[in-house]
């Protein structure tokens, strides 16, 4: 059984198509063990209530420097021992200690095809205004594995979408979610869950398990 912690800043839109997925099946062989938040007021944390899922925050503002709260982020995920830490929609830099600690068992959903508009300032909504400014015809999204650079992990697997004419940024975001987040991200987990990916030579290799 692969426990997993799901790490999340804002409302959870990927932690409820992992729990949909894992409601219907289609992950399999996997337990959310601790849903993790940043922010009091997120909205996953109640989507975690709603499925008894132990719900957890841990902010830097409650912390006197980013060192201070690396150190506790740490501390919680080593004591939680999950198999995987999935970060989903978490706005926060991981330690590069935690990296360390959990080589290529952090996953990170990302919105965008990889290595196009990602790295330092591309994250939530920041991302389809900036493909929308470049006038990109085909965005998407990326699950990757979590090394220390910004997006740089190994990647998993990508899904593409098209960008409509009279996209806002608000409408691209959704379709990308719809068609692209919510698809790769269950699968990659439940890929992980029966040992169909694992890492040689810093990529994502797929194999039968």
């Amino acid at each position: 059984m692969l426990k997993i912690v799901v790490c999340v800043s804002g409302g959870g839109t990927n932690l409820q198509a992992i729990l949909d997925a894992l409601e219907q099946n289609r992950i399999t062989n996997t337990e959310i063990i601790a849903v993790i938040s940043n922010n009091t007021k997120a909205k996953a944390l109640e989507r975690a209530a709603s499925h008894n899922i132990p719900g957890i925050v841990l902010s830097p503002r409650s912390y006197p420097d980013r060192e201070t709260f690396n150190e506790a982020f740490t501390a919680k995920i080593c004591e939680l021992a999950p198999d995987l830490v999935v970060l989903a929609g978490f706005l926060v830099r991981i330690p590069p200690r935690m990296v360390a600690e959990f080589s290529n068992r952090i996953i990170n959903i990302h919105p965008s095809l990889i290595p196009s508009f990602c790295g330092v300032g591309y994250y939530g909504l920041k991302v389809h205004e900036k493909v929308l400014e470049r006038g990109v015809k085909v965005t998407g999204a990326t699950v990757h594995f979590v090394n220390e650079g910004m997006d740089e992990g190994p990647i998993i697997a990508q899904k593409a979408v098209y960008v409509e004419e009279g996209d806002t940024p608000e409408v691209l975001q959704r379709r990308v979610m719809e068609q692209a987040e919510w698809v790769l991200l269950p699968k990659a987990i439940d890929d992980i869950a029966c040992g169909r990916i694992t890492v040689v030579d810093n990529k994502a290799v797929f194999r039968q398990a």
